[in-house]
């Protein structure tokens, strides 16, 4: 029944949501969230101070009346919205076989939830859009940006969203109260521990990703924003790795391969549109020896040699047709900023039918 709603719902909603917005939305992903950080924060543009917030217990804390009252502001049948107050008070089956109601927030794991709390996130995007359109066009912005004005603009995933600032470090210090401010009504708070205010040379991590600008050219003194994995995510591949290469974890050197070589593949699928070759190498080498490290721990009485010449020819680690993933092999690709030109599938031109005999 959610499955269905959410077909019905989605439509109608996608219309209104601002393309500041990425999470949980038809053909949009962290990259596109990632290339517009990096656009803004890029020459020409230079928004270079960064709001970085995170909110506290979002899914668990979003006000179940306010949200409501958004959702009855596009969609007047009664029932579809009995149906979603009703997914929203259903509880949630806790580890323990205890049923635990939900008078606040929307239960993680259901199926219309993500869309539920793009619902009620976007107030945030619809304030930074009426600021935005509010200063006119191109050339009053930039007029706006000369006289010591601020310009802004949000970048959302979810719940985790970053403010990019063309202005001074009081016009992000300012953002915490209207921040705050307009996320009140639905219930939410800021987190203080995780909020902070940065310049974007300090550089900061969003969605994985370590985001810096730095020197690129050391005699010409130019600058470049790079976009790179952050340690928390190296440090998560890495404790994969090292439990799925534990010495009693597979029988054989195939089950092994089976599992570790999907995890590789999806981390660096993930990360290969950033500055990220280096940290690809380091991932290789450290999987690498890793699988050495097993192989040696299971098979006691063979010398080197020996293992080298029957599980590593060539020192490709291999077992039959199954051959480990080499992150070194994966291209390096810049990821395409695409802005307000990505479209929802219900806005795509329809395609002409040829007439029926």
């Amino acid at each position: 029944m959610q499955a269905v709603v959410k077909l019905v719902l989605e439509p109608i909603f996608e219309a209104d949501f601002q393309p500041c917005s990425y999470g949980f939305r038809p053909r949009r992903r962290a990259q596109d969230a990632i290339a517009e950080i990096h656009y803004l924060a890029s020459p020409t543009r230079n928004y270079e101070w960064v709001f970085e917030a995170d909110i506290a217990a979002c899914f668990d804390e979003i006000d179940h009346t306010a949200l409501m009252a958004r959702v009855r502001g596009r969609v007047s049948d009664k029932r579809v919205l009995g149906w979603v107050a009703a997914f929203l008070r259903a509880g949630i089956l806790s580890e323990d076989g205890l049923n635990r109601e939900t008078t606040t927030g929307t239960p993680q794991g259901g199926i219309l939830s993500p869309l539920l709390a793009n619902i009620a996130l976007s107030v945030l995007d619809e304030h930074f859009a009426r600021q935005w359109a509010a200063l006119g066009p191109e050339w009053t912005r930039a007029k706006h940006r000369r006289g010591g004005g601020p310009v802004m603009k949000l970048v959302r995933y979810a719940d985790d969203f970053v403010v990019m600032i063309g202005g001074r470090r009081e016009h992000a210090e300012a953002l915490w109260g209207e921040v705050a401010a307009v996320l009140a009504p639905m219930g939410l708070r800021l987190s203080v521990e995780k909020t902070r205010v940065c310049h974007i040379d300090e550089g900061f991590d969003f969605l994985g990703w370590r985001i810096q600008r730095r020197a690129w050219r050391s005699r010409t003194g130019k600058r470049a924003v790079y976009t790179y994995p952050s340690k928390k995510a190296l440090a998560s591949i890495v404790d994969k790795v090292r439990t799925l290469t534990r010495r009693e974890k597979h029988r054989t050197l195939a089950d092994l391969l089976r599992r570790l070589n999907p995890v590789l593949r999806g981390w660096c699928t993930y990360f290969r549109h950033g500055v990220s070759a280096r940290t690809f190498g380091y991932v290789d080498h450290f999987a690498f020896w890793r699988i050495v490290a097993w192989l040696r721990k299971r098979h006691v009485g063979l010398n080197m040699h020996t293992l080298v010449r029957r599980f590593l020819p060539g020192w490709q680690i291999r077992a039959g047709k199954i051959e480990m993933f080499r992150p070194t092999t994966v291209a390096i690709v810049r990821y395409r900023y695409r802005g307000v030109k990505i479209l929802t599938p219900w806005s795509s031109p329809p395609r002409i039918m040829s007439p029926v005999a």
